[in-house]
This record gives structure tokens, sequence and C-alpha cells, in this order.
């Protein structure tokens, strides 16, 4: 136990099975989308893995893998570990992370009904029951005898090859909807041979094949369980029922990672990856009830919502858990478990909790809104230290500001920053204090804390003019001015019972009784939720479609919204332009040019934000002026932290 910081249990080491893991830290299983058009491991996966295992974690876990090619994938850009051509990337991996000390598995899983039909190579997806996925595989087989053994071959392929390419262990996926999970839910498993029906027969195929596996493997190579405590669906598998599916199950596995929900159903995919509105660490009662179980003598582990070195050591404290397994916040900061243990917590960088890391749906390699050097070429990999400094003059304390600083002081240059507020974080400070944001305000607070200490010249309440910028007689200047409200020319939108988002979402205006916000776009929708929760009668109208509320988010978070919305009551107008507002409301005109008017006490002016036109008077001061944030693209955090990070990677 260290005698330097307070974690009396996190940084212990931990027996599973017939290894001892260092710490009682797991990286959780992500797909990176960091191989090749073969399914092989590109040197940046590798490059990734190892700055994985450098972080400190004692087992890492590769995200999600098909056991197959055929009818076992949900997802593209996936990691192929069913061939033997594939080995000498597998190799190189494993070596990658052994170097740090840490333990390398791979996330075994098998889709079933919920394999996509544009990557399975058959007609119909393969399920214990015939029940399909509304946008998933449209045709379902109930699984024979032969299928049932073929599968389980599969997983015993793939963990075999693992061993001989010297990983540590494979986490069979049988949580969230997947193959396993299916045979195990009474929602989905109506099956009335001996592989379904009674909870016996239900347990039967998860159980073969746990076995068949570790059979296969041997007690020397890790097999880990990840299973959902409860499915949280009306008739899905429940917490008393997988208590008793790991009395049994115990016997072939050497740790269980605990989950909740499924990632097939829109009210309960949450809880398997829990954006900001979700609490932290909701999975952890579950898996106290499996820890608690006297019968129960593996150790226990829980995923979902562990943000902090400080709730994970908590969970293990208070007997809930063995261990943690945490993913984006490992992301956010990779250096959280070193900063922790030296007792250096205010430092770590906060996840936003806000799913950039996993791209869009399809496409787009693992990458953090707050992390710009995360998996990235050795070129960007950090702020290399620069052959010669220069000076240069940063212009706005926002977002993009704030990391141009950061990075600049890093790399050895001499840094001035502007800020026309008397504080940092741009627009972040007023959208931090919606209720569901306390992961960005910790995030902000941790901006705001590290830029004053990063060695630049911060100016706060000044406004930067061309000739001040001038007068420091800068080598180059980064203009990150930010974006300011589009006010678009409405009748009335100047009226007193106009508040602009902003403000609302920072309190300094309190809308109450009917309210409509005018804006579809993720600061409306938000808005709304924060307005519904506190007692507001609320409706969102804007010109494009319902169905296209919130976009820009990952799906996860955007199905969170609408849930949130519905949850709260509210009101959804789509295809309407805002004609006009008026004390009574606001009017507005539907593709048939018909006129409504909602009435409401106050509106919420959400339409949008454009570039400062602030950065014009700053294009031709030098040919090294660059404009990064909001002022080069209006977009979102990942873009401003990306685009200064680059620009000034470069100077």
């Amino acid at each position: 136990m260290s005698t330097f910081n307070k974690y009396k249990y996190l940084f212990e080491p931990l027996k599973v099975g017939n290894t001892t893991f260092k710490n009682r830290i797991e990286f959780s299983p992500m797909v990176c989308d960091l191989v090749n058009y073969a399914g092989e491991a590109t040197q940046g996966y590798i490059d990734f893995v190892e700055s994985q295992a450098a972080s400190g974690v004692s087992i890492i876990h590769l995200g999600a893998t098909p056991v197959d090619l055929i009818a076992a994938p949900d997802y593209p850009s996936e990691l192929d570990v069913t061939d033997d051509n594939k080995i000498a990337s597998l190799v190189m991996m494993a070596e990658a992370a052994h170097r740090h000390g840490a333990k390398l598995s791979v996330e075994l899983v098998h889709a079933g009904r919920g394999a996509h039909p544009a990557l399975i190579q058959t007609e119909w997806a393969l399920a214990p029951s015939n029940f399909p996925i509304e946008g998933q595989a449209k045709y379902v087989k109930e699984m024979d005898n032969k299928d049932i053994e073929e599968i389980i071959d599969h997983f015993v392929d793939c963990a075999l090859r693992l061993k001989r390419c010297q990983f540590d262990g494979v986490l069979i996926h049988g949580a969230h909807g997947n193959l396993v999970a299916q045979f195990l839910s009474p929602l989905v498993n109506h099956r009335t041979d001996m592989w379904g029906g009674s909870f016996e027969n239900r347990c039967r195929f998860p159980l073969k094949l746990l076995k068949a596996v570790r059979d296969a493997v041997g007690p020397n190579f890790i097999v880990e369980l990840r299973i959902s405590g409860d499915e949280i669906v009306d008739g899905g598998m429940r917490i008393n029922e997988v208590v008793e599916f790991l009395k049994v199950a115990q016997e072939h596995i050497d740790l269980v990672t605990v989950s909740a929900g499924l990632i097939v159903d829109w009210e309960a995919q949450f809880y398997c990856m829990p954006p900001y509105f979700r609490p932290k660490g909701a999975n952890i009662p579950y898996a106290r009830t499996i820890k608690q179980c006297a019968d129960i003598h593996i150790p226990v582990s829980v995923v979902g919502g562990i943000v902090s070195a400080e709730m994970a050591e908590a969970a293990i404290a208070e007997g809930s858990v063995d261990m943690v397994a945490m993913a984006r916040s490992l992301l956010a900061d990779q250096d959280l478990i070193n900063k922790s243990y030296r007792g250096n917590e205010d430092k770590v960088r906060p996840c936003l909790r806000c799913w950039s890391c996993a791209g869009g749906d399809y496409g787009g390699h693992i990458k953090c809104a707050v992390n710009p050097a995360l998996a990235r070429t050795p070129r960007y990999s950090r702020p290399w230290p620069t052959e010669k400094a220069k000076k240069v003059v940063v212009i706005g304390g926002g977002v993009a500001g704030t990391q141009a600083a950061r990075t600049l002081t890093e790399k050895g240059h001499s840094v001035i920053l502007f800020e026309k507020s008397d504080q940092l974080g741009g627009h972040l400070k007023d959208v931090s204090m919606l209720p569901f944001k306390d992961d960005m305000k910790r995030y902000v607070d941790w901006l705001d804390r590290e830029t004053l200490a990063c060695g630049a010249d911060i100016r706060l309440d000044t406004e930067a003019t061309p000739e001040m910028v001038l007068a420091e007689a800068p080598d180059a200047i980064i203009v990150a001015v930010g974006s300011v409200p589009a006010h678009p020319p409405i009748s009335g939108i100047d009226h007193e019972n106009v508040y602009n988002v902003l403000d609302v979402d920072a309190g300094r205006k309190k809308p109450s009784g009917k309210v409509v916000v005018c804006g579809g776009g993720l600061s409306g929708c938000e808005s709304a939720i924060g307005l519904a929760m506190e007692g507001c009668e609320v409706t969102v109208v804007d010109m494009i479609d319902t169905a296209d509320f919130a976009s820009g988010t990952h799906r996860i978070t955007r199905s969170m919204i609408f849930y949130m919305m519905k949850t709260h009551n509210v009101k959804l107008i789509g295809q309407s332009l805002v004609r006009n507002i008026s004390e009574k409301g606001v009017e507005v005109e539907d593709r048939n040019w018909r006129t409504t008017l909602l009435e409401a006490d106050y509106i919420v002016d959400a339409f949008g934000m454009k570039k400062n036109p602030v950065y014009e008077q700053f294009i031709e001061l030098t040919p090294d002026v660059y404009f990064v944030g909001d002022c080069g693209e209006v977009k979102n955090i990942l873009n401003a932290n990306l685009t200064a990070y680059d620009r000034c990677c470069n100077l």
C-alpha cells in the first residue's frame, strides 16, 4: 500500500485465477477502428495498446471482437482474431502491452440476432429464438444443435489462437443482449428444447461455452465474463437469476465484470454505454449484490461511469467490488492512474462522457473531445519540444484558445493570451451549469486551473485589438475568438420575453410556465430538458424533421436526449419555420404553409451559433495568422481542441 496517497485498496495486487494483477484497474473494451481492411491491427493500434499499458492498468481488453466473420459481426473495423494469417499483428500487440507490465485480453463476442446485415456473410442472423431487431438482420434463424456446436468451436478456436499469440486471457461477452445473453434471457429465449424454457435450460449454452473455453486454454489463461446484472427491460434477465447463474459459471471463469442493460433496446442501452445524463457508477449496486453473495467466490469487477480513482477506491473499500473497469476516463487522461497514485488528482483531465471517443455509428477512429493527442501518429502524440522558440499571441480564452496556450507552452514557446472577459472557458462556462453537465463543469474547472498554471502570460479583462497584438511583435498569432449566437432576422426576436439559450443555461435568465425553444440542435434540446426538469412546460420547434433533432452526437447520447425529452414531456415540432415572435408566443409555418401560434410565456433563442465576426480584423496582420476552433468552423469541443492542438503542434 502506498504511504503517500489516500488509496488503500486500488493499487493493491489482486489474484485472479492463477494470475496476479498489479492493481485493481482494468481497461474496459472499446472498438477503436484502428485496423486495416483485413482486420489486422495497424501500427496505430499497436501504439494505442502500448500507450494504455503505459498508463498503469493491470489488464487491457481489446474491444468487441467477433468469433467468426460469417454471422457474428455487428460493427465494422473490428479486429480479426479468427485467422492464423493475422497472428503477426496480434503478437505485436501482446508484446506492446507486456513491455509495461500489463496483461492483454480480447473481448470475444457473437452478436446473434444483433448482427448487422451489411456485415454478415449469410442471409440470416443466428439466435436462440426468432426475434428480429429493427435495423439489424431482417431474418433470424433459430439455432440448431449444429449451429450451437459450431459457435462454441469458434469461441474455443479464437481463445486458443490468442493464447498462442501470447495474450493473457479472453473476456467472453455475455452482456448487453449479445448471443450468450440471448440464451440466458427469458425475453428472447423462447425455446422448448434443452436450450431454453426453464432457467436451467437457458443457462445450458453459456455454461457449455465457458466450460469448453476453459478446458481448451487451461488454468493459467484468464477467462473473464461480462454480464448484465439486470437487462432493465420487462421480461429480461434480473439480478436474482444472474446470481444463480454465476454460482455455477464461476467454476469455469476467473473474474466477472458486471454491466447492465441491452444495447439493442433504446431505453436500456444507456446502462451499457452511459452518457453524461446517466448517474455515475449506476451498475455498482448489481455488482455489490453479486460480490456479497456468500456462494460466489471469484473476484467481481464493475463497468459503467467509473470516472476517477476516488470513485474506484470507494467502490472497492465499501465491499461492492474487487476491481473496476474503466475506459473513457483513461482516454481523456492516459496518465490518470499515475497522477492519482502520486496524489495529483486535481491534474487529471476529466472525461465529458460525451462518447466522442466512439466516433460515429460507422467509421472514424477512436478519439477524445478533451484529449486531442489520443491515438495519434507520433508527430501528434504529444507536443514535441520546438527547435526554435517563438513568441505567440493567442486571442481568446475559450476551449480552443486555452488548448493552444497549453500546447504552445509545453512545446517551449512564449505565449500571451488575451481574453476579453474575466474568466477562461468561453461558452462552456454557461453550458456546464445545466443540471446534468457536472462532467463538463469538472472539465471547465480543470481547463481554468491548468491554463492559468501552464506558464503563459494570461491577460483577462483584455479585449485584443490589431494594434495591441502587433505591439507585442509576435512571430505567430492564434485566433480563437469562438462563436456568437446567430440571432436571425425574425420579427420579435428582440422582445423582452425572448432569452438566448446561453443565458438560460447559465441561469442568468429564468423562464417559467410555458416555454418554446426555437432550435432543435443539441443546445436547444439540452436546454429544453433542463427547463422541463425545473417544471416548465416546454416545446421545441425547428424547420428540420424531429428525427434530426440533436444531430451530430453519438447515437447513444442522442437516444438518451430523446428519452429524457420524452420522460419530461417535452413536445417536439419539426418541419416548421419560425415566422414571428410576440408576447403571446411563437408563430410557425409548416411545409403546407399553415400558420400556428405556439403559446408561450417565454421563448428561448437556440437558433445556433456563427463565427464571431471579430476574427476578420486579424486576418491580414501577418502571414502567420491561424484560426482555430469555432472561428474556423463552428462545430464542437472536439473540433475546438483538435484544431488548436494540431495547429500549435506544427508551430
